[in-house]
């Protein structure tokens, strides 16, 4: 065999590494039975019952010129509302500065009324003291989220206003410096130290989320534009019972992500319009040592009839240690182009279990890659790889993968199993399809580069 055949044979082994596995004729799976548990989740789903008594933010000395500094007025607006059993605090017409974190507790509605803007002053001593949160899924104590729930009931933020972190001349600025705390706080999380003893905040550069709510029950989100984030935009933290509908993106800044629910569970998200710099929905469980000894899962999520834009659409992970299942997501397109749409992410840092995910139904236009579940995110890690399993997807399209169609990969020690993708059509992709380490993908339909791909591999 001489070395020019040699290298052939090289090069189509590893471009067709999946078709090494045992093919046979594609399996005929129930994509159905497990949508009809959609109506149990939504049955638990329901908007938090608040008072329907007015507090005008401009009764408590706010003044919406843009300048003057309304921390004081909210903080005021929220307490008297709070001691009085709750009620809507209504934000007019008006450019509201705040210099400092709002802090909402149980049984307020913030309604922004339409020309209504709060933005947020950028000098870090404002959102100290420090409070207690988390950072790409470490429990720790950092800088105030700008907007900012904990251990509160019956929670609402809503209205057609705006909420605009001004972090892009700012905030963003931090991400290029942050990889020394960002590498003390995972050490922290790896050696178990104690949450109390993990202080950041002042002399540290974790940027905060714009808005957070921590173990919090009963949260709605409607209506609202959400704009300049520091860093994650919705961060839906160890929560329960949420509903996220009709809300706006324009965020550009470094590690934007659109909404974040993490160890959260029993959520709607629905009619939203995003544009971000960064993983539009990424469904999270925490990371590591914690998380993994938490075991605290995000699950019973719904997503639907979103539209997708600027980066990636729709993500798990990669920080999912604490597991993820039981997500149902339908009905969604894209405003702009995304970079990877189906996204399924962890790496043997993690451990974790994904498993029970259900997607239809999602129209991309162009994209890098178009579905990815992939073991090895980063190549990071040695200890604990991760399980993605009971995974369906179906009818999908996509005009262009310039980079990767299907990409399915699993670790040597862990395996993908029970993969099954059907109806799925991308007119033109540069790598169409490799899987590796995987066992019981079933490709129905799957048609790529006008190619049918579809078969069963054990």
């Amino acid at each position: 065999m001489n070395r020019s055949f040699d290298t052939i044979l090289i090069f189509l082994l590893v471009l067709f590494i999946s078709y090494s596995c045992t093919q046979i004729a594609p399996k005929t799976i129930d994509y159905n039975t497990a949508w009809s548990r959609v109506d149990t989740i939504l049955s638990r789903i329901y908007e938090p019952e608040i008072k329907d008594i007015i507090y005008n933010i401009n009764d408590f000395g706010a003044i919406g010129n843009g300048e003057f500094d309304n921390k004081e007025a909210f903080d005021s607006a929220i307490k008297i509302c709070s001691e009085n059993g709750g009620g809507k605090i209504v934000v007019s017409a008006g450019v509201y500065k705040v210099n400092g974190p709002i802090h909402l507790k149980s049984n307020i509605n913030l309604h922004l009324s339409k020309g209504a803007k709060i933005t947020f002053g950028s000098n870090p001593e404002f959102y100290l003291p420090v409070v207690k949160t988390s950072w790409e899924g470490t429990r720790l104590y950092n800088y105030s989220p700008f907007i900012y729930a904990f251990k509160q009931k019956n929670i609402a933020i809503t209205g057609s206003g705006e909420i605009d972190g001004e972090a892009s001349q700012t905030w963003n600025n931090w991400k290029k410096n942050q990889k020394k705390d960002k590498l003390l706080c995972r050490k922290m999380n790896n050696e178990n130290v104690p949450v109390n003893e993990r202080i950041f905040g002042a002399g540290h550069l974790l940027r905060p989320q714009l808005i957070q709510f921590y173990g919090c029950e009963n949260i709605l989100v409607d209506s609202i534009k959400i704009s300049d984030s520091p860093f994650w935009c919705l961060h839906l933290l160890y929560s329960k019972n949420i509903i996220i509908r009709n809300v706006r993106y324009d965020a550009q800044n470094f590690n934007n992500d659109g909404i974040d629910p993490e160890s959260s569970e029993d959520i709607l998200i629905e009619n939203i319009k995003f544009s971000n710099k960064d993983d539009n929905i990424a469904i999270k469980s925490g990371r590591d040592l914690e998380a993994r000894t938490l075991n605290r899962s995000s699950q019973n999520i719904i997503i639907r009839n979103c539209s997708f834009g600027g980066y990636n659409a729709l993500a798990i992970g990669s920080e999912m240690s604490g597991g993820v299942n039981n997500i149902f997501v339908e009905d969604c397109t894209f405003s702009d182009v995304v970079i990877n749409g189906v996204y399924l992410k962890g790496n043997k840092d993690r451990g974790g279990v994904v498993s029970d995910i259900h997607i239809r139904n999602i129209e991309f236009g162009k994209t890098e890659s178009t579905i990815i579940i992939d073991s090895d995110y980063k190549n990071e890690g040695s200890c604990c790889p991760p399980l993605f399993k009971n995974i369906f997807i179906e009818n999908v399209t996509s005009t262009a993968a310039s980079k990767k169609g299907i990409f399915l990969k699993g670790s040597a020690e862990v395996h993908l199993n029970n993969i099954n993708i059907k109806n799925v059509e991308i007119e033109n992709a540069n790598e169409p399809i490799s899987f590796s380490a995987a066992e019981n993908i079933n490709l129905e339909q799957v048609t790529i580069n006008g190619k049918d791909l579809s078969g069963f591999y054990k």
